[in-house]
Parts: C-alpha cells; sequence; structure tokens
C-alpha cells in the first residue's frame, strides 16, 4: 500500500514536471533552437540566428514577413559579381519608415527590421515620451570589402545583409543622432543605446560607437549567419 502510495506521487510529479515544462517551452519557443521563427513573438535566445538562416530560403522570409503584417516587397535581384550582390532583395515598409526612402536590403535584414522597431517603438514612449517617426540610414548594399580595404573579406553590405542608423526623427520634432548623442546620460543616449541593445536581439552583428572609432556615428546591424548555435556580437 505505501508503495503504490508513493509511486502514484511520483508519477504525480512527474506529470507535473511534463505539464509545466511544456507550459514554459510555449511561453519561450524562441530561447530554443529547434523551434520555428515566428516574428509576431517577441525575440528569444536563438531569434538573431533563425533570422539570419533565413538568406539561404528566401521563399520562406517573405511568406514570414507577410504572416506578421509587414508590407515590404521582394525588389529585383542585383548580382554584378560572385562576391557582390542579392537574390532576395526587399523593398522595406516599416512603422519607422527609413530616410531616405526606397531603402533595399536582404529578407533577412528586413526580417530584423520587423522585430526590433517593435522594441524601439517601446523604449521610445518609456524613455522619451513620443514615438519614432523615421531613421536616417547610410544605406545597405554596398559591392565593397570590410573597412573598404583592398583586400580581406566583404563586408555583409556587399550583399545587403546590413544596414548602418545614423540617426532618428521622432514624433515631437526631434532629432537624435549618434555621432552627437551617443555619451552622456541624456535620454536621448540612453534611447540610442536601447536601440543597439534591441538590435542585439535580432541581428547576429550590432557595432556601435562603443566599438571602435569607424562606428562613431552610426549603428551597424547585420546578419551574418554564423550557423544555428546562437552566436552573437553586440558591442
Amino acid at each position: 500500500m505505501l508503495f503504490a502510495l508513493r509511486f502514484f506521487l511520483l508519477l504525480s510529479f512527474l506529470a507535473v514536471l511534463v505539464i509545466e515544462g511544456a507550459a514554459l517551452v510555449q511561453r519561450h519557443r524562441q530561447d530554443l533552437p529547434w523551434t520555428q521563427l515566428d516574428l509576431s513573438a517577441a525575440p528569444g535566445r536563438f531569434t538573431a540566428a533563425k533570422i539570419a538562416e533565413l538568406g539561404s530560403d528566401p521563399p520562406r522570409c517573405r511568406a514570414l514577413l507577410a504572416q506578421a503584417g509587414n508590407r515590404s516587397q521582394p525588389a529585383p535581384s542585383r548580382r554584378p559579381s560572385e562576391t557582390c550582390g542579392y537574390e532576395d532583395g526587399t523593398l522595406l515598409s516599416l512603422d519607422i519608415a527609413p530616410a531616405p526612402a526606397g531603402l533595399v536590403t536582404s529578407c533577412p535584414v528586413a526580417a530584423a527590421l520587423e522585430l526590433w522597431e517593435r522594441q524601439v517603438q517601446a523604449d521610445a514612449r518609456n524613455i522619451l515620451g513620443t514615438r519614432v517617426r523615421r531613421f536616417v540610414h547610410a544605406g545597405s548594399y554596398s559591392c565593397r570589402r570590410l573597412y573598404n580595404r583592398a583586400d580581406g573579406p566583404f563586408s555583409e553590405h556587399a550583399t545587403a545583409d546590413a544596414v548602418d542608423i545614423l540617426s532618428f526623427e521622432l514624433d515631437d520634432g526631434r532629432r537624435l543622432s549618434v555621432l552627437r548623442d551617443w555619451r552622456g546620460g541624456s535620454a536621448e543616449s540612453r534611447f540610442l543605446k536601447a536601440a543597439r541593445d534591441a538590435g542585439c536581439q535580432v541581428f547576429t552583428t550590432v557595432l556601435s560607437p562603443d566599438y571602435n572609432d569607424a562606428h562613431r556615428d552610426h549603428l551597424h546591424f547585420d546578419t551574418a549567419d554564423q550557423g544555428s548555435a546562437g552566436w552573437r556580437a553586440c558591442r
């Protein structure tokens, strides 16, 4: 009788563990490497890696954008050489409008920006008491090597897998510049750092003025595919 009672209690305990474990997985699906990417869900530990992997599957990337309500459209392919160009160009349509307009990135960058802007708007309301209207960028596609060197690896810009953001324009008329407002403890500085940190959740590589002087005036976001291990650089 005592054995049967103990066995019943053990089974009950295991059942609770299974139920609680399933609920935990459901609440934190993007923290697990084997779950499907959902652009409507909050970013998790492996979201950036899953987004980067979309570079090898443009139709799936576009389908995920559409499911999330994103209105970005395919752009014509561009392939001037084996090392430069893209097949999954995406004309961005975001709540935070890119300026200049007409920005084309790879599809994974568009997917990452879909998640990024959601957090950025929340941070703008909390820190600045307003919304972000536009981000001013220095482009995405550029057929060049890292730091414009004559040799060495090509930049992620060479395949439109990167975007550089210079400043933000707010609904209340303010303009926040990475070059001017990054340093210090002002609300503007705190927001810019929050925008960088939001990028770290969805891009595999994020470089800011805290990294080196070459990035003193912009935030560099890219979706370099580093494999499924969830590796990210956030500086």
